[in-house]
């Protein structure tokens, strides 16, 4: 997606504070960052932010190298990459590292997360730490998160519940658990090139599609599907990886000043994404796209067959019922 937004541009390139770290002492090292991600995307210019002020905190002594839209490979490579020691950090979604840890396939449950708050608790909380201690015996490992937003229905008619939804066609990106998912809510799902929906919402052969209000627009969807129901079924972050190998080659004042400068890129990322969510959706009001509120509460009841299935999965199961009782004493 692009990275459009002037006021997000100015949030990111803010200075982080200054941590107090002896520079003098510490060892040279130069990481390099892969990724599949166009320039303009926000997360790339989070990290662009953030080699900057990794280097000013370590006094020029820790560098870190991007290299951006694929140039090494997609996140299965690169993620590859990490496991042979030939790449220290990449980009992975949770569904691209449900490959090689199964547990992260919960995130493309829909409806896992009650709201924000509760997505915040888990991914930045105890359940996300455990999570990313299982990831290390596949020789890498999470050190940031960021906000990838939720993704919902829009389509070329009104959608207030599922009821709307019944023999309609939604593009989805075709996994066991969305065309299970879309068969529950009465649909059709229906697998297409993210570069061809815009033709075919304009021909009729689909419906309506899913996505983010940034994705919505930058696509320009919004012209041929004006209907946008803000359903909010799946949220999954983006994930910042580093090789084992190289954390464990990092010292601890190295580690330290790394840490500090990663959360203040997952806080200012965050920020920077709700901003160009905001403009988004002015962006296509103005183009007479329609945003619908709705109660989630008959989305969620006609996907419980889906829940029961994953609770009784011994792998994804337990972590459902963690990331449930992290949510507890959150409201609605």
């Amino acid at each position: 997606m692009k990275f459009n937004n002037i006021a997000a541009q100015q949030l990111l390139a803010l200075s982080f504070a200054t941590f107090a770290f002896s520079a003098t002492a510490m060892d040279k090292v130069t990481l390099k960052l892969a990724h599949n991600l166009d320039t303009s995307h926000i997360v790339h210019q989070t990290w662009v932010q953030m080699a900057k002020d990794l280097s000013a905190e370590s006094g020029g002594k820790m560098k870190l190298r991007i290299y951006p839209g694929g140039q090494m490979g997609g996140p299965r490579e690169t993620l590859e990459l990490l496991q042979n020691g030939a790449l220290d950090m990449t980009k992975a979604m949770a569904n691209e590292l449900e490959a090689f840890t199964p547990a992260y396939s919960v995130y493309s449950l829909p409806y896992l997360f009650k709201n924000d708050a509760h997505f915040n608790a888990v991914i930045h909380g105890p359940v996300g730490d455990a999570m990313t201690e299982a990831t290390k015996e596949k020789g890498f490992f999470p050190v940031a998160a960021y906000v990838g937003g939720t993704r919902s229905f829009y389509a070329k008619k009104p959608i207030h519940s599922p009821a709307d939804m019944k023999g309609m066609k939604f593009r989805v990106i075709v996994t066991p658990t969305t065309i299970r998912f879309i068969e529950l809510l009465g649909a059709s799902p229906v697998s297409i090139p993210l570069g061809e929906v815009y033709t075919a919402l304009q021909q009729g052969v689909i419906d309506g599609a899913e996505n983010n209000e940034p994705s919505y627009v930058q696509t320009r969807h919004e012209e041929v599907a004006k209907y946008y129901t803000e359903n909010q079924h799946t949220a999954m972050p983006d994930y910042l990886v580093i090789a084992n190998k190289t954390w464990e080659r990092l010292s601890d004042e190295q580690k330290a000043v790394l840490e500090k400068v990663l959360k203040k890129s997952e806080a200012t990322q965050a920020k920077a994404w709700n901003l160009m969510v905001a403009e988004s959706v002015k962006e296509a009001e103005k183009e007479g796209a329609t945003f619908i509120t709705v109660d989630k509460e008959p989305f969620r009841q006609a996907l419980q067959p889906l829940y029961d299935d994953f609770k009784k999965d011994p792998v994804r199961g337990p972590w459902i019922t963690k990331i449930e009782s992290a949510g507890e004493g959150i409201a609605q």
